[in-house]
């Protein structure tokens, strides 16, 4: 099997600490490349890398006909762009999550996509945990019926990122619910079924995050400059008639600070976090606790799946048209929240 050039656009901390590392172990990858705006930053990756190609124009490193696939590991804002111009290139494009900034740029990756014939996968690692591929073997089993209920929480009591551009809603395209409610949301909607969005009443407040005088558990951020929301929550119908609540949170006084997804079917329900499968049987309730799963490291296991695609020509586990309709439902949450009032999802 022939080994898959690749290169890794962005290198912060996200690319650096699980991208590189992760295509490093995998043997049928060669990374030939590496680009970032800040020259020290892309050298670092080179020096700790051993990359043997560095740029600092994303454009330049798109011109190389002997790069087959991409990793976009940059801020928010230009993901869209640098994915769109990769697929056009004739390249495989893993982007960072969220997939953008909103659903009208993550459109444009969609389209992209569909029109070259290329892979395009969001970095949605949480779907690879060993409690999601759990959960998600028991619905595919029919071991939970028809699963019509979801809730979501993504929640930190003072999380706010004091480092980047987390707090720039330009940057961004939001805060608590773009950047880690993204994640259980994805997660939660697979186990779902991937639904059709079709209403949403939402709020986004921006209460702590945008004021002095509060405990800075990640650091003190500025507070003059943050524009992105600390706490929202919604509720999103779906054309089958299930539904969903989100809550997702930078900063709240609240005492539970939890990352969960959670379903219910007919037949059981199932949450992350705390791992647990609920039941009936033999005239009893039941609480299913695993006492062992196979440990599996989400973000080596996402990255594998990915050139697994590639390799066999397959369709990717998390398709542009999943992760778009993550897109519309925040996107939908933010304008709910602008315009008071429930919105329609298109």
């Amino acid at each position: 099997m022939s080994k898959i050039r690749t290169a890794v656009i962005g290198t912060g901390a996200i690319a650096k600490g699980v991208h590189l590392p992760a295509l490093m172990k995998h043997e049928d990858v060669d990374v030939v490349a590496v680009c970032d705006i800040v020259e020290e930053a892309a050298q670092e990756a080179v020096d700790k890398f051993g990359v043997p190609s560095m740029y600092l124009d994303y454009r330049e490193l798109l011109k190389r006909e002997d790069i087959d696939a991409v990793h976009v590991c940059t801020g928010n804002k230009m993901h869209s762009p640098i994915s769109v111009d990769a697929l056009k290139s004739g390249k495989h494009v893993m982007v960072e999550k969220p997939m953008a900034r909103n659903a009208a740029e993550a459109g444009l990756m969609a389209e992209a996509a569909r029109a070259t014939g290329k892979k395009l996968m969001v970095a949605q690692c949480m779907r690879f945990s060993e409690e999601a591929q759990c959960i998600q073997s028991f619905i595919d089993a029919g071991e939970l019926g028809d699963v019509y209920f979801g809730r979501v929480w993504a929640l930190r009591r003072r999380g706010i990122p004091s480092w980047g551009v987390f707090i720039d809603k330009e940057e961004q395209g939001g805060g608590a619910l773009i950047d880690i409610g993204v994640h259980a949301l994805d997660m939660t909607l697979a186990f779902m079924g991937h639904p059709k969005p079709v209403t949403c009443s939402g709020q986004a407040f921006g209460k702590i995050g945008n004021s002095p005088g509060h405990v800075g558990q990640l650091g003190d951020w500025d507070w003059a400059r943050c524009t992105v929301e600390d706490y929202a929550a919604a509720f999103v119908r779906f054309d089958n008639g299930a539904s969903l609540i989100i809550e997702s949170s930078f900063a709240a006084n609240l005492g539970d600070e939890r990352m969960n997804g959670m379903v219910l079917g007919t037949k059981g329900g199932a949450e992350t976090n705390p791992f647990k499968i609920y039941s009936e049987g033999h005239g009893a309730l039941l609480d299913i606790t695993p006492v062992w799963l196979p440990e599996v490291q989400k973000y080596e296991a996402e990255i594998r799946a990915f050139y697994d695609s590639i390799h066999s020509d397959s369709e990717v586990p998390i398709t542009p048209a999943q992760t778009l309709n993550v897109m519309k439902i925040i996107d939908a949450i933010y304008r709910s929240s602008e315009e008071r009032r429930e919105v329609a999802i298109d």
